[in-house]
């Protein structure tokens, strides 16, 4: 298989395999990540003023998010099970889109990132958000999932220049 060398998840056969971090020092890592969910106007409000038939959206979608991102390895094949320190999900309206902009941060110390942790935790939270309020708005909208910084390990900082909240 040609092109695979840069890859970590793919061995020198081309096959599938869980990165070996045992010679990795522990770092202090932290990821971030985003996602926003576009609605009307009229189910924002709704959203924002308590009134959605299955309860509160917000603190329902922070508290998925959170477990969400202690299952990451569950979910996604090669994800090492971590031990994270912190998962936290600030969730707020932007009038603008309409909807909710969701901002999802995971932290460690350990040997692996904690990217995909972040994203599952921001991904689930939209989820949530959708499912909370699909009764009153179906065409709802769940997009720019994407990691919005990490830093730690040996790949150093990253910071998108363009990030949405």
């Amino acid at each position: 298989m040609t092109g695979t060398s840069s890859l970590t998840h793919v061995g020198a056969d081309g096959q599938a395999n869980m990165v070996d971090v045992s010679d990795k020092p522990e770092t202090v890592r932290v990821a971030v990540a985003e996602g926003f969910v576009r609605m009307r106007p009229e189910t924002l409000d709704l959203i924002l003023k308590g009134n959605a038939k299955k309860g509160d959206v917000l603190a329902t979608a922070r508290l998925a998010g959170i477990m969400a991102a202690k299952q990451t390895a569950n979910l996604i094949p090669l994800c090492h099970p971590l031990m994270l320190s912190k998962v936290s999900v600030e969730i707020s309206a932007d009038e603008t889109l309409p909807g909710l902009r969701v901002e999802a941060m995971a932290k460690l110390t350990g040997r692996t990132g904690v990217e995909m942790e972040a994203l599952t935790a921001a991904s689930v939270a939209c989820l949530t958000i959708y499912d909370m309020a699909k009764a009153a708005d179906r065409e709802m909208e769940i997009g720019g999932i994407r990691l919005a910084q990490k830093s730690g390990g040996r790949s150093g900082d990253y910071s998108r220049k363009d990030r949405q909240g």
